[in-house]
């Protein structure tokens, strides 16, 4: 009997945003938030009422601490975190001189987390869930953090828990050629692919969400994000566009892709049609870039409802 829903790992930092729309070097106010691939992912299936498990090796520092303590609040079991004392954990600030104008300064070189390594597992812990979702981000940080993906990946297969991939490229972590060869390999283990139009180009050198989702196999769910356009799932014989919902004020993007996952993932354990699961990732990535921050826009399960339900009757208005 699986004990959690999905486990997911890797590195979270502290994010400081500036409280005005200036550039960085004249900000002086910022607010302190967290900020990680993984652990969006965790506290949005949280918030749809699913058991998650997210772990990361943390700088024994207030840095460290506060991660830990927002993510453990938000009901996210963090019981396989680790701290150390060898490296501080990382932070990242935020530049936003416009809603589409963003930059990420990271500060995570040497980091806590990129000290994770394949003894930092717990193989029973893994084996008792029912996903394990990795991103590309967590490989490129370190040789001991690429080799403990694929430790974890290796985990999850012998105990059949199916793999969900985004491969969330950083380009400021590693190269083109380097991303692409490791993230292909961990592609090829993966049940559930999720990159972004871009992404899927980089990786597959093909320009279309059919071909990029052909490229994977027809025997994995792959789902490509189109933005505001929605997105592309194919699957064996079964395959579909489902349509994006518009958004009238876009706060901040940062997240988006995080919460559709999360949508995704809700949907497919609960085995509803592979499109709803879609729709609902669709629905999860429209309501978070409503928001500033990171996480503080993921939806609860009565949010999310609400929301789709308005979505329904509106365009039942509109016809």
């Amino acid at each position: 009997m699986k004990t959690l829903d999905v486990v997911t790992f890797g590195e979270t930092m502290v994010l400081f945003t500036s409280e005005a729309m200036t550039p960085l070097e004249y900000s002086s106010h910022f607010s302190k938030q967290i900020g990680g691939a993984e652990s969006n992912v965790a506290i949005g299936l949280q918030r749809l009422g699913h058991s998650v498990g997210w772990f990361s090796k943390l700088g024994n520092d207030p840095f460290g601490r506060y991660i830990h303590k927002f993510v453990r609040g938000e009901g996210v079991d963090t019981s396989r975190c680790i701290y150390t004392d060898e490296a501080p954990t990382g932070i990242f600030f935020k530049e936003k001189r416009s809603p589409s104008n963003i930059k990420v300064y990271y500060y995570r070189r040497n980091s806590a987390a990129s000290l994770l390594s394949p003894d930092d597992l717990d193989e029973e812990y893994i084996a008792n869930a029912k996903f394990l979702h990795i991103t590309g981000i967590t490989p490129a940080l370190s040789t001991s953090c690429r080799e403990t993906v694929f430790k974890a990946i290796e985990i999850a297969k012998r105990h059949r828990v199916k793999i969900v991939f985004d491969p969330n490229i950083r380009l400021k972590l590693w190269t083109i050629e380097k991303a692409r060869q490791v993230l292909m390999e961990i592609a090829a283990e993966a049940d559930i692919i999720l990159p972004g139009l871009d992404e899927g180009e980089l990786l597959s050198g093909r320009n279309t969400p059919e071909d990029i989702a052909r490229f994977f196999g027809e025997e994995k769910l792959v789902i490509i994000k189109l933005g505001e356009r929605g997105a592309y799932y194919q699957f064996g014989c079964e395959e579909g566009y489902v349509r994006g919902f518009a958004v009238t004020q876009i706060v901040d993007p940062v997240g988006a892709g995080d919460g559709f996952a999360a949508g995704v993932i809700s949907g497919l354990l609960q085995n509803v049609p592979i499109s709803e699961a879609v729709r609902r990732g669709n629905a999860v990535g429209a309501i978070v870039v409503g928001t500033n921050g990171d996480v503080e826009g993921l939806p609860t399960r009565e949010e999310l409802d609400e929301f789709l339900q308005g979505a329904a009757y509106q365009r039942d208005v509109k016809r």
